[in-house]
Order: structure tokens, then C-alpha cells, then sequence
């Protein structure tokens, strides 16, 4: 974080203690201010802005309200780099995405982020295809996001308006700004912040469709990029004329050891692919907020806020809020101890582990046709 000592590493891992803390650190405005004007347009909340899981915004009401309010089209944007397996962290993102396309009508922009995968993490060029299409394209089609009003692109298969948006923006922004706000910076890591500059607005470009309105829906570590590119466009004024983007920021997901859930953490990542007993086994080992003894349990109650499995019903598992709530009791209250709380998150995932995973075969061959690979 950046700020009070500590900065946000979009590349790097990030655990959490204190969102309201690192949201006035930022200066990021709380979500729930924008909820009853939401509703007062005729849209009920998502899970995740009902339950504080969304708990921070940039310009929501100024960008997307009042673009609903105007009756102007708004475009959602959000970006996948395609580093490993499809997990329940990147799902958080995907139901929003599918939320602001069915409920509120806005158009779908998924950045398929292969130049920085490749610049950054190092990953071959054909593998991070095979990613794309078999994982993050794939999962999120079997998801429900529609593909005829979803636009899938690959960094590096962009037209010249986008680059030249990038090298633009390079012009606006000196190294020792992007040092502030980054830290220690490699040349590949300041040429992706600055295509993610471009990810961010070029949907506002005539050739991209003329969204004036874009949303941007991240976890709170990739804050740094809404910064740069909110500043970007004050400089860019009188060059290009663009509208500073609204972004939303949700909690990030724990790992099923509390700490971040990550590809590159499996076992205690639950995948969208992960065989159904390979994910009831990781789910049966997970960190709870249970006591030493099941005897202090039934005295003392156990800590859900502490509880890797009660993330799983927060986030994904449950969406009906009365039954959320009941678990909760149960669990403060001694009477729901973590066996059977772990049996139930199970039976669960596993109930939408099959269903989903019946989807995606057809899902990968609609990603094959609608995906076209990069030259090279």
C-alpha cells in the first residue's frame, strides 16, 4: 500500500486485516453509500454489495448511476491473466460480470492479459492460449456470462488505437510517479501497468464501441492501476478526450490455510476443474474457526468471521441470506460444530462442482471458436 507505510502490488500477494483501514488509506469511498440509489433506480443489489463484500468504489455513482439515470450505455471491464487454473477468487469477479450483464444491460469487455503474463510471470505464449480458452474463457461462459454480448480479446491481438493509447499514455506519467505508486518497477512491469492503462479506456475509443461510461470491478490490490489511469486521463485532456473510469472493489477470498488463494497455492485453492473428491478432500482439511475441543466449541461457540469454509458460504455457497444467517447463529452458538459444518459445505461444492463442470466442455469449444490466437 501506498500510504501510512504500506503499498498495493498488483503482481505480489496481499492478505488483508483492516479493509475499512486501507480504504481511507486510499481514499476509496465505501459501497454501501451507493446501494439505496441503486435500488431507487429499480435494481436490486448483488450478493456480494449486500453482504460487504463489495466494500469500496471510485465514481459509482458519478459514472454508473448517473449514466443509468441519463439512459447512456455503460461498459464493464475486467481483466484475467492467464497464469494457472481457474479458481473461486477469479469466480468473484465472474458473477459480477454476469450481475452487470443480465441485471443492469451493460456491455462486457474481458482483457485476456497474455503480453503481461508473458513480460511478468514468464509464461510460454502457447500455454497461456491453452489457459485462456481451457480456464478463464471456458469458466466463465459455463458461469453464464454471455458470449454474443461479451467481448473477449487477447492484449496482444488489439488494434493500433489501443497501442496507440498506451504509448500516449507513456507521455503523461514520469518513471519516478509510476516508482510511487508501484514500488521497485521492472521495464516489463511498467509496460504492463501501462497496457492495463489501456485495457482500462480504450472501450471509450470510437473503434471499441464509444463507451464514454466504463466500470472496472477488481480486487482491492489492483487499485494502483485505477489510480494511474485516473490520473492519465486529467493529462491526456486536450489529446484525447476520456472520462475518468468508475472502478468497484470487492475482499479478496482466502485460501483454505487463511492465507491467499492463489494457482499457485493448490492445495488450498479450490478450482472450477478440481475432480469432486479432490475438492471434498481440500474442504475436510480447511482452517475453521472452531475451538481446540468440541466440548469449549459447544461452550464458547466458534469465530466464523475466522473461518475458511464459512468464506466458501459468504462468497459462493449460499446465496439465500436467511440460511447464511442461520449457519452463523449455529455456528456462534456452539450447536454447529466444524464436521458437520465441513460435511455441509461439501455436499455443496461438490452439488455445484457437477453441474458446472457438465457445462464446460461445450463452453471450451464455443471459448475455441470465438477466441482467435495470437500470431505469435
Amino acid at each position: 500500500m501506498a500510504g501510512e507505510g504500506f503499498r498495493l502490488d498488483p503482481w505480489g500477494t496481499l492478505e488483508v486485516k483492516d479493509y475499512d483501514r486501507l480504504r481511507r488509506v486510499f481514499g476509496i469511498r465505501p459501497f454501501a453509500e451507493v446501494i439505496p440509489a441503486l435500488r431507487e433506480l429499480g435494481f436490486e443489489p448483488s450478493l456480494h454489495m449486500r453482504r460487504g463484500i463489495l466494500f469500496g468504489h471510485r465514481d459509482f455513482d458519478r459514472v454508473v448511476l448517473e449514466g443509468i439515470r441519463r439512459g447512456e450505455r455503460v461498459a464493464v471491464l475486467t481483466g484475467f491473466m492467464p497464469s494457472g487454473r481457474f479458481h473461486f477468487g477469479h469466480k468473484l469477479t465472474a458473477d459480477q460480470l454476469i450481475y452487470y450483464q443480465r441485471r443492469l444491460g451493460f456491455k462486457v469487455f474481458v482483457a485476456i492479459a497474455d503480453a503481461e503474463a508473458f513480460a511478468v510471470r514468464r509464461i510460454p505464449r502457447g500455454e497461456a492460449y491453452r489457459l485462456a480458452v481451457e480456464e478463464y474463457v471456458a469458466n466463465l461462459i459455463a458461469l453464464g456470462l454471455d458470449p454474443d454480448k461479451t467481448e473477449f480479446y487477447f492484449q496482444t491481438n488489439r488494434g493500433p488505437a489501443y497501442y496507440r493509447l498506451a504509448q500516449l499514455a507513456s507521455g503523461k506519467v514520469t518513471a519516478a510517479e509510476m516508482e510511487a505508486i508501484y514500488g521497485d518497477l521492472s521495464p516489463a512491469k511498467m509496460m504492463a501497468a501501462l497496457t492495463q492503462v489501456a485495457d482500462i479506456l480504450h472501450p471509450q475509443l470510437d473503434e471499441y464501441g464509444g463507451y464514454k461510461r466504463v466500470l472496472v470491478p477488481v480486487g482491492v490490490d489492483q487499485d494502483p492501476h485505477l489510480r494511474l489511469t485516473r490520473d492519465i486521463v486529467d493529462r491526456l485532456s486536450g489529446v484525447v478526450e476520456l472520462m475518468r473510469p468508475a472502478s468497484t472493489y470487492h475482499k479478496l477470498i482466502r485460501g483454505l490455510d487463511g492465507g491467499k488463494m492463489s494457482s499457485s497455492r493448490p492445495d488450498y485453492t479450490i478450482f472450477l476443474t478440481d475432480p469432486p473428491e479432490v475438492a471434498r478432500r481440500k474442504i475436510m482439511r480447511a482452517l475453521t474457526g472452531g475451538r481446540a475441543t468440541a466440548e469449549e466449541q459447544r461452550r464458547l461457540g466458534g469465530v466464523p468471521e475466522a473461518c475458511t469454509v464459512y468464506d466458501l458460504y459468504l462468497y459462493h455457497l449460499i446465496p439465500d441470506d436467511s440460511e447464511l444467517l442461520g449457519i452463523y447463529k449455529r455456528c456462534r452458538g456452539g450447536e454447529l460444530l466444524c464436521g458437520e459444518c465441513k460435511r455441509i459445505a461439501a455436499e455443496k461444492l461438490l452439488e455445484f462442482l457437477e453441474k458446472h463442470q457438465s457445462k464446460l466442455e461445450e463452453a471450451r469449444e464455443t471459448a475455441r471458436s470465438i477466441l482467435e490466437p495470437p500470431s505469435f
